[in-house]
């Protein structure tokens, strides 16, 4: 299915017919953002006179502004902003463009005490431009803005929560109150922004994690460090089985590389000169220094180099599932979407410039394969390219994204090109995915290196006996396993489909008259490799179903006295309700089958059997 590359993060959700734009696509959303984060930043100084401004910018889905108030906001002041925010709207102010000297804008800055701002203005290069609020309030800004307060629609906003900031984002600056809002063209746009808000709660990961038991962070064991506990492993083991065949059957052999390197090998790799802030700090063994990989790429680039290569052996496809260590700051960390240790689905392709197109076409052919299996199949791309500061030669970077291109279109997928945001060792693709509820998170990258593969001396033997240097390409369609585990668990709402739950059928024995069999039948699912379970607790049925839906089992399988006596279940399905009573055989059969085509859920060929 082709992608699309103008899928917006907020296309309508089921049930919905409302499209909610970015701002990013909407000049006129961005002007009301803009605007309105000025108005909340006015309503805020006329409430509380002592709180310093920072920066209030718009975003994806509505605007911010960071505060220094010695009065901690609460929920209440925040009704008191929104209430003194439409008495301002309500007054039609004009919001009007200033151009002025730094001398004028310094002058006005020290004149209203704002020690943030003046840190601001040391940062603009001119023209310096502000604009002010009717002629009560201004701040330094670019814009763009509404023309006057009533073009803002005081039904279509609402300030949605306080949060910490540091100023700069570095903690160990001031911190800061940052107000979050957010505003639309109409009060329609507001409820179903808050409604697909309400949505995405019920979905969080975190939250599904614990009451589906799949995962945990244990704080005695450190932030940012995953537990998989046995019923997400599982999930875990069948999502990397997939992975793996997939790779195999798509000519990748696989890699194991180590977790920890000595330091100089991230010295010739430039980590410690560009990343060294993302990494854990170097440990001492034997009087050499030994750093935590943040990266596998080095690794395989050793692999490579342990021997000489010719021109027949490439393309070398090489795919590893390496975990990854990297310092994040406590307040970045959040769930599975942003942790320290991380599992890479990593892939390195080493091949001739002429080949590039062919493998890139590859990559994406494989990259579809393996989203559209979890039900991702609508996909933002974007194309970056050559930046002002890069490395390598014009002719091998055009004919790089060249080869880009071509595949994309060969491929028949739309994308958007970022002019110059590549980075500065090649050209790359990015592929974000749209979730079940229209937002769009980043997942698979590809992305050409000029710049280990000089760095490490690599080379072939070409036809002619020169040595060359290899292309390499990354390559990363998860992104990484944790993240990719809880986008996929909020898309699917911990709902997942048959051959991807972790338990498939949960047997529910209504006697103890009847837990022979049921053992006996857990016994047939098991050998069949379905995942299965019996409920000992003895509660009564309706409490053995409510606890069964509870934990989202795929099939819930009834065993009286007359199942047992008929070897038969009855069965319900989460997705197709009551089934009817079946022979063991015919579960069996379906859920194996299920299994095998990696369907959504179970599908039993003919009539109900009754039983005799």
């Amino acid at each position: 299915m082709p992608a699309s590359a103008s899928a917006s993060s907020t296309a309508p959700a089921a049930g919905s017919t409302i499209h909610l734009p970015r701002t990013s696509e909407s000049e006129q959303l961005l002007r009301i953002r803009h605007s309105m984060s000025h108005v909340m930043a006015m309503a805020v100084q006329k409430l509380f006179p002592r709180a310093q401004v920072t920066i209030g910018p718009s975003t994806e889905s509505g605007f911010y502004y960071d505060f220094d108030s010695p009065e901690p906001f609460t929920e209440a002041d925040l009704k008191a902003i929104r209430k003194e925010m439409i008495r301002i709207i309500n007054r039609r102010l004009p919001l009007e463009r200033i151009e002025v000297s730094r001398a004028e804008a310094e002058a006005r800055i020290k004149a209203q005490n704002e020690p943030y701002k003046l840190e601001i203005l040391a940062g603009i290069t001119e023209p310096i431009t502000l604009y002010t609020l009717g002629e009560e309030w201004w701040d330094l800004c670019a814009g763009p803005h509404v023309a006057h307060t009533g073009e803002l629609n005081p039904q279509a906003f609402a300030l949605e929560s306080v949060a910490g900031a540091y100023w700069r984002g570095d903690e160990k600056k001031a911190q800061l109150q940052r107000i979050y809002g957010t505003a639309w063209e109409t009060a329609e746009q507001l409820a179903e922004y808050q409604r697909r808000k309400q949505e995405a709660l019920r979905r969080d990961h975190r939250r599904l994690g614990v009451d589906l038991d799949l995962f945990s962070i244990e704080d005695e064991a450190g932030a940012g460090l995953v537990f998989w506990h046995p019923r997400g492993a599982r999930m875990r083991l069948l999502i990397e089985d997939f992975w793996r065949q997939a790779h195999f059957a798509a000519g990748y052999e696989l890699l194991y590389t180590p977790h920890v390197a000595d330091i100089s090998l991230w010295q010739t790799s430039g980590h410690l000169d560009f990343y060294s802030e993302s990494m854990f700090g170097p440990m001492q063994v034997d009087e050499r220094q030994f750093q935590l990989k943040p990266m596998n790429c080095p690794f395989h680039v050793l692999t490579y180099a342990s021997r000489l290569r010719s021109y027949r052996e490439l393309p070398i496809r090489w795919a590893e599932l390496g975990t990854v260590y990297r310092y994040e700051r406590p307040g970045v960390m959040h769930g599975l979407m942003r942790v320290r240790g991380f599992t890479q689905d990593d892939a390195h392709v080493f091949c001739l410039p002429d080949q590039i197109t062919a493998e890139i076409l590859r990559i994406l052919d494989l990259t579809e394969e393996i989203l559209s299996a979890f039900d991702f199949r609508s996909y933002e791309i974007n194309l970056s390219t050559r930046p002002e500061k890069s490395i390598g030669d014009d002719a091998v970077w055009e004919l790089a994204t060249a080869g880009l291109v071509e595949a994309l279109e060969r491929k028949g997928w739309a994308y958007s090109i970022d002019a110059g945001g590549g980075a500065f060792y090649g050209p790359k693709i990015d592929l974000k995915i749209e979730d079940a509820i229209g937002r769009m998170w980043q997942c698979s990258t590809i992305q050409l290196d000029f710049n280990l593969p000089e760095r490490f001396q690599l080379e072939y033997v070409a036809a002619d006996g020169s040595r060359q240097r290899p292309i390499m390409i990354h390559r990363a369609i998860f992104g990484s396993l944790e993240r990719f585990f809880g986008i996929m668990t909020e898309n699917y709402a911990g709902d997942f489909p048959f051959w991807l739950a972790p338990e498939q059928v949960r047997l529910l024995p209504v006697t103890d008259e009847v837990r022979p069999f049921a053992e006996q039948v857990l016994g047939q699912l098991g050998a069949a490799g379905i995942r299965a379970s019996v409920d000992h607790s003895g509660d009564r049925l309706g409490k053995l179903i409510r606890t069964g839906e509870q934990m989202k089992i795929p099939v819930l399988a009834v065993i009286g006295a007359r199942e047992a006596e008929t070897a038969a279940v009855s069965l319900r399905s989460r997705r197709d309700g009551d089934l009817g009573t079946r022979p063991v055989a015919s579960l069996l059969e379906a859920a194996q089958r299920a299994n095998r085509d990696r369907a959504a859920a179970l599908e039993l060929a003919g009539p109900v059997e009754v039983g005799v």
